[in-house]
Parts: C-alpha cells; structure tokens; sequence
C-alpha cells in the first residue's frame, strides 16, 4: 500500500539563525529542497532611535546618528549633517569635502570586504573568509591610525570634519594602499576564477533588471542587474563632482554579480582615496564649532556601502530637531528577495540573504 507523501511544507529560518547577520524572519515555502515562495517578516530590533533624535540636540545627533549602523556608520551622520547644513546654508571648506570622500570610501572597503568575507564562510570556503578578513584588516589598522577608531570613525561635523592629514599621516594612508591594492585583486581574481565559488554563486538568486526597477533596489545590488545608477554620479555631494567615479554595472543579477560589484568597487574606492591625497587642497576642515541651525527642512542622500541612503530633517529653531527620519538601502533591497528566492535551493537562502548586504537595525528604526 503506498502513501501520498506531499514533499510540500513551510520551513521558518530565523528570526535568530546562525547563517543570519541579524534577525529577520523568513517562513519559506519549499517543494523538496526547492524554494517556491517566502514570506518576509522583519521588526525584531526596533530601537525608536528616530524618536531619539528628538530628544538630542542636533548636534548630539551627529553622534548618534553614527550609532545606527556600524558597516555605513560614517554615511549616517555624513547625510545628517548635509540636512542641516542646507537648512543653515552652510558651505564646507574644500579641504573638508575631499576628506569627506576619504572617510567614506575607506568605510566603503570595509564594508564590501566584510560582505564578500562572509559570502565565503557561506559557501563553506572557510580559507578564503580567513583571507577576505586578513585583507580588511589592512582596512581596520587604517582607520585606527588615520580615525582612531576601528568601527565608527567620528570624523563629521556638521560644517565639516574633524580630523585632518598631515605628512605622516598621508603617508602612513598611501602606504596601506599600496598594500591593500594588490591584496583587494587578488581575492577579485579568485572570486572570479575559483569554481567552488562559481557552483555555489553562478545563476543563484537571480534578479532581472525589470524585477529591479520594480522593487527598486539601490547600491550593488541594483548595479548587479544592470541598473546604472549611483549618487555619487547621478547627485554629486563633498567632492565627488571633482572626482571620476566609475559606475561598475553588470547584467545578471545573480549572487556572483553582486560580490563582483563590490570587489570592484574596493578597487575603484582606493584609486579615489589616491585622487583625494593627490588634489586635497589646503584650507580649514571645519567651520565655526557651533553653527546655528535655524528653522527649516531639507532632504539628503548619498551614497552608502549598501546603496542610496535618505534623510529627512525638519527643525524649529530650537536645539532639538523637530523630525528626523531616514530611509535605507536595505528596505528596498529586501523586498526583492521574493524574486532572488524564486526557484532556488533550500541550501542557497543565506547565500542569497547575504548578497543584498541587509542591515535590519538601521532598516527597523
């Protein structure tokens, strides 16, 4: 006598699991091993840290907002401080809108460093993880020298910067450059040549160009399936309408892809570190200390490691913001996943989940 066993059924993963950066929950429905749909469900860190921000002066809020996120910890406040910085009409010195683009592009390594670390381990080539993180610790000595700190840099200020190159500094810069090049290529080389790697990335996760647009994806993830846009091209901030900045943009949409424009742009990002030093003009970094800012409201973006980032900030005149809000890159980029998803493999979840990069705590705000 045989039994009609269904091979259908609802697996959750998460929120807490261990291929998981942070908790997000996923109830997938898979038919044997294969993935034919799933259910995104998110609000397990809730902090109300934009309802914080109107408890804190504005400028306690540079702080704060740094606090958010540590991977595109210095985006944050760089974004909050270009709001207020057109509501009080503030222009920055020269010399603090090119090392603005140096602090944000070495947070940019870093990032997309750890990324392609972790997709390793996730494949299960523990070896080239080990190396992904050797080569990003060139990153996290370099922001220890030049930032003293490893993780959140505090080197904004609304007005400009707050911290400054001199010639050992600039040198000691340059130095690591040169001995991150060479590494950052290598593991490029590798991801795009080893086939363990290419089994498990290749094809996997696919995310058309239209599906894109339709979800509206932004950063590596968008570029990956084609779409050319970044804001650091598309609307110049600090420096980056002085500077040539490449827009790497490939057409399959897959999990290789979006590792591939990342590894990329670690490259791109140190050739734009170099331009920085070599036409960083001399100057003041910083305004005055305490700029008033008056009533008003303003809305600015850039570029983050995981793609455009938003903020909104409307204040009265008073040391408190009236309203603070932000919108990040993973909260459009997680809304794809339904189409990445689509057809693949129980084993491919978390490769997938981890090829958009998500930050829930700065997404659950």
């Amino acid at each position: 006598m045989s039994a009609d066993i269904s091979r259908t059924c609802k697996l959750p993963v998460g929120p807490v699991h261990v291929a998981l950066e942070e908790p997000m929950y996923f109830r997938v429905d898979i038919d044997g091993e294969t993935v034919r749909g799933v259910d995104i469900n998110a609000g397990h860190v809730h902090r109300g840290i934009e309802y914080l921000c109107t408890k804190r002066t504005v400028y306690q809020n540079v702080v704060l907002t740094e606090r958010i996120c540590s991977l595109c910890s210095n985006s944050h406040p760089e974004t909050f401080c270009m709001a207020a910085e057109q509501i009080a009409r503030l222009e920055i010195p020269e010399r603090a809108a090119y090392l603005r683009v140096i602090s944000a592009e070495v947070k940019r390594i870093a990032s997309h460093l750890f990324n392609v670390g972790i997709l390793a381990h996730l494949t299960g080539y523990d070896t080239l993880f080990m190396h992904a993180m050797q080569v990003r610790e060139i990153v996290q000595d370099l922001k220890e020298t030049v930032f003293g700190n490893r993780m959140d840099l505090a080197a904004l200020c609304i007005g400009g910067v707050r911290y400054d190159l001199d010639a050992e500094t600039t040198a000691y810069l340059t130095a690591a450059l040169d001995k991150l090049a060479p590494e950052a290529a290598e593991l490029a080389k590798t991801f795009r040549n080893n086939g363990s790697i290419l089994r498990r990335t290749k094809g996997v996760g696919v995310l058309t160009r239209e599906e894109g647009l339709a979800c509206g994806v932004v950063g590596p993830v968008a570029r990956a399936s084609g779409i050319d846009y970044d804001v650091r091209v598309v609307a110049p901030y600090a420096a980056y309408d002085r500077l040539n900045v490449p827009v790497p943009v490939l057409p399959d949409g897959d999990v290789w892809s979006r590792a591939m424009i990342r590894l990329t742009e670690v490259g791109q990002a140190i050739q734009l570190i170099r331009d920085c030093l070599r036409d960083l003009p001399e100057g003041p970094t910083h305004l005055h200390d305490r700029p008033d800012i008056p009533e008003g409201r303003a809305v600015a973006k850039c570029e983050a490691p995981r793609g455009e980032l938003i903020y909104f900030l409307k204040t009265s005149g008073a040391d408190e913001p009236e309203r603070v809000r932000w919108r990040v890159p993973s909260f459009m980029n997680w809304d794809a996943l339904r189409f990445m998803f689509r057809g693949a493999k129980l084993a491919d979840i978390a490769i997938i989940v981890n090829s958009i990069d998500p930050c829930v705590s700065c997404t659950e705000r």
